[in-house]
């Protein structure tokens, strides 16, 4: 991964009378700059955990010499008559963007993560300025003995892939900083490289983005015309009439009037070798295990809450990578989407897994992730009520976004602090105001919720079924058959022969 190039200092005011550099930006990232909305910021919010307190000083160092080594993070996004673009901030002021916070309320570690997830669901809930770059960082030096670094950046800088690696950037794998032992690109997974070969020519599918999204508006007024556009013929007009034949998600308590506060919350991790050990008995991956246990999460909120589930299934929208690998680091949204079926109204946890397996193994297959990019991409330059009916469209179609990030398994420090825990989660879009994100470091599997305060108040409920609905898919796998694949049926059996009459 190559190291970004030096710049000058950003403290170094810009040369009289100079006007600020412009620099057009793309068509995906102003979509994602013109989604904001007071009910949804557009912000990716992310938390790391420390052992070791850390210093304001110490993190402004880390900040001026690799997050802005960044150039694209001293400008801020200005809408203009030919479009949106990249300025640079004349005024720019790092204690602006990187601030000192406390938590309130009683020490100990219990009352200090419920302060601390209160801290952050009140970050984003708030928007960025306008005026300025659109990121922040707030550290809180006191935290369960250590400290916490809250980090708020907007969604059109770059998707959520590039700026957890921007992130991990800021890390070294020795706690010894001069050492400069970046942590290299060999951490990420290569499940990804098929996507990325596959979609190839992704400009190809940008030009073909506005005459997709004519005929999906015209398709959503006249659904008659998706016969038409069938007949066309080609895998790409297939999938957009697939994309826009999905009925809306059914009503539920996870539906519903958005307000302007958000609330998220963190389970305590899981034991990623216990997760592969799950997949192997029921041959699926370690993503489709931590999908079901979501889905089975969310299910046991619902029925809590007198939610009548049978049969029902809710989609969440899945962000799919279209960089090169090797590109991870890149700025910029590179990504499309797709729909995963999350079978919430199924009560026997194997068979939860097997449709999200199945669900997933389709979606590996199908261009549904490019044709999505190629609508971002012409929604970045559709007049206004274009944007708004096809934001609008799309969104009635998922209750939740859902993120899966593999991070790296070795130890990191930052300014010399170990990184003990981190959590991220990606904005959602539209009317939808669940998001649900997955993270994986150091051996270990970190669940965390986003949701709108008015659709789940109560997080933590969610959270800690997170946890018991694994323990319900490991519990099968270890008593099952370990010569054969684990199924729905032997685990209903088993179920019925560990229930007492």
């Amino acid at each position: 991964m190559a190291t970004p190039k030096p710049r000058r200092k950003p403290a170094e005011a810009p040369a009289a009378g100079r006007r600020p550099k412009r620099e057009p930006m793309s068509r995906v990232d102003t979509a994602w700059l013109r989604m904001e909305r007071p009910t949804n910021p557009m912000m990716i919010t992310g938390v790391l955990m420390f052992a070791e307190p850390m210093s304001l000083a110490q993190l402004k160092r880390v900040i001026q010499k690799r997050f802005l080594a960044y150039r694209r993070f001293l400008q801020k996004p200005v809408e203009g008559a030919a479009g949106a673009s990249w300025v640079e901030d004349e005024t720019f002021d790092l204690d602006w963007h990187v601030r000192l916070s406390g938590l309130p309320g009683k020490h100990g570690p219990a009352a200090e993560k419920k302060a601390l997830e209160r801290f952050a669901s009140q970050l984003a809930s708030s928007p960025l300025d306008p005026t300025k770059p659109l990121w922040q960082f707030h550290l809180v030096e006191r935290y369960q003995g250590g400290s916490a670094l809250v980090a708020r950046i907007h969604h059109c800088y770059a998707d959520g892939i590039a700026l957890v690696q921007v992130l991990l950037s800021l890390t070294d794998t020795d706690r010894d900083s001069s050492r400069e032992t970046r942590l290299d690109r060999a951490w990420l997974k290569h499940e990804g490289a098929r996507v990325a070969q596959r979609v190839g020519a992704v400009d190809r599918y940008m030009k073909l983005g506005g005459k997709m999204l004519e005929q999906g508006m015209a398709m959503y007024r006249d659904p008659t015309l998706a016969g038409l556009l069938a007949k066309e013929g080609g895998e790409i007009a297939r999938e957009l009439v697939h994309a826009l034949a999905l009925p809306d998600d059914p009503p539920s308590l996870l539906r519903g009037r958005l307000g302007v506060s958000k609330r998220v919350a963190w389970a305590e991790p899981l034991s990623l070798e216990e997760v592969k050990a799950v997949g192997r008995a029921c041959d699926c991956t370690v993503n489709d295990v931590l999908m079901a246990a979501a889905a089975g999460a969310l299910r046991g909120y619902m029925l809590e809450r007198g939610e009548h589930l049978e049969g029902m299934t809710l989609r969440a929208t899945v962000p799919v990578n279209l960089r090169p690998l090797e590109h991870a680091k890149k700025l910029g949204n590179h990504f499309g989407l797709v729909f995963l079926e999350l079978p919430v109204g199924e009560d026997n946890p194997l068979r939860r897994l097997e449709r999200v397996a199945e669900c997933m193994n389709q979606l590996k297959t199908s261009r549904q992730a490019i044709v999505a990019y190629g609508l971002l991409a012409a929604l970045g330059v559709a007049p206004p009520p274009v944007q708004e009916l096809a934001l609008e469209m799309f969104s009635r179609k998922a209750s939740a976004v859902a993120t899966n990030v593999p991070g790296p398994q070795q130890p990191l420090y930052l300014a010399g602090c170990t990184l003990r825990d981190m959590m991220f989660w990606v904005p959602q879009t539209g009317s939808i105001g669940i998001g649900l994100s997955i993270l994986s470091y150091r051996g270990q599997v970190h669940f965390g919720l986003i949701a709108d305060a008015r659709l789940i108040p109560d997080p933590d409920a969610v959270i800690r079924r997170f946890g018991e609905e694994f323990e319900k898919l490991l519990y099968l796998a270890l008593m099952g058959n370990w010569e054969s694949t684990l199924d729905a049926a032997a685990a209903h059996a088993m179920m019925r022969a560990a229930t007492p009459d």
